[in-house]
């Protein structure tokens, strides 16, 4: 029997201290070291691995947040309740979400270091030695970074149907009957959204989020921005939403840097967070010398 098991995931079990068994996928929780043995997976997540996680837990709430504002009319007073609604409803899955994933009843995981973009994706990694049979090796290689993600959705899903309808129910008269639920629809449309693509595109969201942040926080506070008509600071500051909108974009595009960064510098990269304002900065300065009817009164003069 050779040593070396075929493929990139395939391995052998450990069994009190002593290699034994076929070569075979690995049990939950481990994964093939480089001696093809399955060994326990016990680090804890690397700071990029909890950013990323960060991320895919913000995406139901941003849309929660987005669909509510868009449904609740301008208004609408029962907004503010269902935005704080929303929150607490992703804040305990959360918390309940590692609860239940090892180690059982504590707020920490254990987490499979992310080599190669393929340990998302085992199923296309089976191989066959004999170039007849395949030797199924499929296995969370990142665990628990893929099925951790689901698992949260699930509990956003089930905390969202047992709150929200009754709240609604009672806060939302303002609305008709057919208006109040449409964010609740909405959400039973974007979960499986957000399942699909982490499913498919995990791997793919996992290097490609921080800049996923940066450029949708820029292009967002820009169509605020303008669709706002806020050209000045004196228009930006005159309501508190918008501010509140304002240092929200802010937060993203500092949450986009550090992703990039990775904080591996400290001395380096926290100087780079004093980029976060110029995005704004920047367009409110230029916002006046492009305004539509500027432009049209200054190319009607023959300037």
């Amino acid at each position: 029997m050779s040593s070396k098991c075929p493929g990139l995931y395939c391995g052998r079990m450990l069994i009190n201290g002593s290699v034994e068994g076929e070569c075979g996928v690995c049990p939950r929780g481990e994964r093939t070291n480089q001696q093809n043995v399955c060994e326990r997976c016990t680090e804890a997540p690397e700071l990029y691995d909890w950013l990323y996680l960060g991320f895919m837990a913000m995406l139901p709430l941003v849309l929660h947040w987005f669909f509510i504002e868009w449904y609740s009319g301008k208004k609408s007073s029962s907004a503010l309740l269902q935005h704080i609604t929303a929150m607490l409803e992703c804040s305990v899955a959360a918390v309940v979400t590692l609860l239940v994933t090892e180690p059982v009843g504590q707020v920490r995981i254990h987490s499979c270091r992310v080599q190669m973009l393929s340990d998302w994706y085992t199923m296309l990694y089976n191989p066959s030695p004999d170039y007849v049979n395949t030797l199924h090796c499929t296995q969370e290689a990142v665990y628990p970074l893929y099925t951790i993600v689901l698992i949260y959705y699930a509990f956003c899903l089930v905390l969202m149907m047992l709150l929200r309808p009754l709240l609604v129910k009672k806060i939302a008269c303002g609305l008709g009957k057919s208006d109040r639920f449409k964010s609740i629809y909405a959400a039973l449309y974007f979960f499986p959204i957000l399942t699909v693509l982490q499913a498919v595109g995990g791997g793919l969201l996992y290097y490609a989020f921080p800049y996923i942040i940066l450029v949708l926080s820029l292009v967002t506070l820009a169509v605020y921005l303008s669709a706002s008509e806020i050209q000045s600071f004196k228009n930006l500051i005159a309501k508190k939403k918008r501010l509140v909108v304002l240092f929200s974009h802010w937060l993203l595009h500092a949450y986009g840097i550090i992703s990039i960064s990775r904080l591996d510098k400290l001395e380096q990269d926290l100087p780079l967070l004093a980029l976060v304002p110029c995005p704004a900065l920047f367009y409110i300065a230029t916002a006046r010398f492009t305004e539509p009817s500027r432009i049209l009164s200054e190319g009607g003069n023959g300037h």
